[in-house]
């Protein structure tokens, strides 16, 4: 067993432990990107499988934490899917997938006692999934705000490198990625030699993401380090932006305290 692994029962049986559930939604799918580029999945982090934007910035899979004393697992991620998706659907033990300890790099992980993720699959029609994408904008109650929307993950690859291997140079949380590459591998989503490819177009990607964050960092301490100019006539802090495309020395003054227009 892998480092971090643990059994159902072993992760049951750590005394003190937190507990977390999460679920990869998916279908399959005969829809065609542009009308050429077999989607073949879709996968719900939340195919088509599916993740979500959380509120944290990071990519994750749809559910939370569980209390035992009160819950099982199942029911405790059929709660999180109702408060976060907005559908209550029944996930039974036998679609759970693993289970282990959250990576130290895991906010969640920071505080004791130590927390121990579990991950299911599910897979569903697809008008399952559409109704879910659907219930998710409009009537789940964390919609918003712990979750900030819905994401597909594009399993396709296009010619110039994009798809999944952009999708994969995202950041996500705790050991989301990891799950998400399992899983893709274990259910024969997508092809060893797919992900392999894919996994080294994304390093380069975040490798010039990294030059493009260091030059704009650059940029940032530069205007940061000019000096400060308040207008004599008014007591109130004014931005000055230069307007691109427009006569030299146009400037165009924006007032932060001012209430925005309709």
């Amino acid at each position: 067993m892998a480092s971090g692994q643990l059994s159902r029962a072993e992760a049951l049986a750590c005394s003190g432990c937190r507990h977390a559930c999460h679920v990869m939604l998916y279908c399959d799918t005969n829809t065609l990107l542009f009308g050429s580029i077999p989607i073949r999945h879709i996968v719900l982090p939340l195919l088509l499988p599916q993740m979500q934007m959380r509120f944290d910035g990071l990519l994750g899979f749809p559910g939370g934490f569980v209390n035992l004393s009160e819950e099982s697992l199942e029911a405790g991620l059929g709660r999180e899917l109702l408060e976060e998706l907005g559908v209550a659907f029944q996930i039974l033990e036998e679609d759970h997938v693993d289970s282990c300890f959250a990576p130290a790099s895991s906010p969640a992980s920071s505080t004791s006692p130590r927390l121990i993720t579990h991950f299911y699959t599910k897979k569903m029609e697809e008008g399952q999934i559409r109704a879910v994408e659907t219930a998710a904008v409009t009537t789940a109650t964390d919609h918003g705000q712990e979750v900030l929307g819905m994401v597909r993950v594009p399993l396709h690859s296009t010619k110039g490198g994009g798809g999944l291997a952009s999708f994969l140079s995202h950041s996500f949380v705790g050991n989301a990625r990891f799950q998400l590459l399992h899983t893709l591998l274990r259910l024969h989503l997508v092809a060893p030699e797919e992900l392999r490819e894919a996994l080294a177009r994304s390093l380069k990607i975040q490798a010039r993401a990294s030059e493009e964050l260091r030059a704009a960092l650059a940029r940032v301490e530069g205007k940061t380090n000019l000096p400060h100019h308040s207008p004599a006539h008014t007591g109130s802090a004014h931005l000055w932006i230069s307007i691109r495309h427009k006569p030299k020395g146009f400037h165009q003054r924006i007032d932060p305290t001012a209430t925005p227009a309709d």
